[in-house]
Order: structure tokens, then sequence, then C-alpha cells
């Protein structure tokens, strides 16, 4: 009896064991990048003209927010046919050249994590931002997976620390602040209720000079994301809690939200019309 305890006991062990070496790999990946093939082959595409020309990119090379994803596919080809936007959608690099990227009006990293591009194309789309271009960023593509300075201190501004995990998702008020008149604001819902992972980012993007257009209230959630022995997380953003802003970025536009871990985000009207605002914003 005594040697049939000692292997369910061991055997128990060795489970938690691989499942902590599991656990710790895909956090390691998770930040560090999970490998990765870059596309290069440059697509065909037939440009239309005088129409606002739309590129919707949503590789992701670390976690895959996949229902989001694909709900937010589904959700910007309703736009495209509701304003006469032509939408690019893909998940292939190749589209980020110098010559294509400046025939579309604005690139949308539709929930698009980790190192999704090579060297030349990250280049290519600052060169794209910086001369008039406009870049959009939802939820997953400002989780610091990137490993892209440019693209941090331009999309979001600030570095991402952590998301909620006690509970991971949490239903509070979201509110409109006040920004300079622009079409972003233009028919925006004051305030809604909605369920998100809420992102926690080191510092408020306010201080870097970022526009904020949303925010909640961080002292009405738990902004607890410490998991098992990584005990570093237990703190928030404080009462205000950004989740949506803006700047401009040479002669160029950066648009981020925090929002949109899950589909539930694409049933919610406040979401859908502040991206179509983001979109047609000029």
């Amino acid at each position: 009896m005594r040697k049939f305890l000692t292997i369910v006991l061991l055997s128990l062990l060795a489970l938690i064991l691989l499942a902590a070496g599991a656990l710790s790999l895909f956090i390691y990946k998770v930040t560090n990048g999970f490998p990765v093939s870059y596309e290069t082959e440059v697509p065909v595409i037939d440009f239309p003209e005088d129409r606002t020309r739309v590129l919707l990119f949503s590789k992701a090379t670390g976690f895959r927010h996949s229902e989001s994803i694909e709900a937010g596919k589904n959700v910007f080809g309703e736009l495209a046919e509701k304003n006469s936007w032509f939408l690019y959608s893909t998940e292939e690099g190749g589209v980020f050249n110098a010559g294509q990227l400046q025939k579309f009006d604005v690139v949308v990293f539709n929930n698009s994590t980790g190192r999704v591009l090579n060297d030349e194309q990250q280049h290519a789309l600052e060169d794209y931002v910086e001369k008039g271009g406009h870049l959009i960023g939802i939820h997953g593509a400002g989780d610091n997976s990137h490993h892209w300075d440019w693209y941090v201190q331009n999309l979001t501004g600030v570095e991402f620390s952590h998301h909620s995990l006690n509970p991971q998702f949490q239903e509070t008020r979201v509110m409109l602040s006040q920004v300079p008149d622009s079409v972003l604001v233009q028919n925006l819902q004051a305030t809604w209720t909605h369920t998100d992972e809420w992102y926690v980012f080191f510092e408020n993007p306010r201080t870097k000079g970022f526009n904020v257009i949303y925010t909640i209230d961080g002292e009405k959630i738990n902004p607890n994301g410490n998991l098992l022995w990584m005990t570093s997380k237990g703190f928030g953003m404080g009462k205000d809690h950004p989740v949506a802003w803006y700047r401009t970025v040479g002669n160029g536009r950066t648009f981020y939200t925090s929002l949109g871990h899950d589909a539930g985000a694409w049933k919610q009207e406040p979401f859908i019309r502040m991206l179509e605002n983001a979109v047609n914003w000029k």
C-alpha cells in the first residue's frame, strides 16, 4: 500500500512539474515571441479610386485572440459596405512595402500580436505613418509582444504591464473624455457598460502627449494580474484609466484602444462606432 501511495504521489508531482514547465514556456513565448516566419511576397491588389482604402491586418504570432479577430473581420466587412470603404483583409506581411502601403488610407492591427513583420516591413510602416498614414491598434496590438520600440512609442506611447486576472473579465462603465472637436468623437456614446479583460499600462498615455477618448474608473475594477509565483502585478492605473487614445505622429496619426479581447466587444455599438470614426478620421 505504501509503495502504491508513493507511486501515486510521485506521479502527481511529475504532472505538476510538467504543467508548471509548460506554463512557464507559454509565458516565456508570449513575452518573447513564438517562432516567426515573415511573408515577403508582394500581393496583387487592384486599388479602386475615390474610396477610403483600409488594410485590416490580423496576423498573430503571440497570443491569438481568435474569436475577436474573426468577429473583427466580419464587422469591418459590414462597415466597409456601409461606408463604401475598400477593405483588404490579410494575415500576410508582404503588403507592408512602401509602394502598396502608401495607397492605403488606414492600416488596422486587428489584435495582431507578437513579432509580425521583418525589419524592412517595420520600417515601411514607420515611414508610412510619419509621412501621413494612419495606424489603428485594437486590444492585443498593444500588449508589448511586438519587440518594436517605434511601434510602442507611437501607438500606445506607454508600456503594457498586465491584464486583470482576479477575475479576468469584469464589467464596468466606459466614459467619454473631453477631447478637441474631431470626427473621432462624433455621435459617440457618453457612457456605456462593457465587460472586457482590462489592460494595465505602467503609465498614463496622457503623460506622453496622447489625447484620451474613453476611460474607465480604475478604482471600480480589480486590476490584479498576479499569477502563481508572479506576484508583482497587483497594481492598476488608478481612477483615470484610459482605454482609447490617439495622437499625431509626424504628418500621420495613430489610434489605439485596449478594448476588444473577445467577440462580445464586436456586439457593442459604441465600440464599433468608435472604430468607424477612427477609420473616417481625417
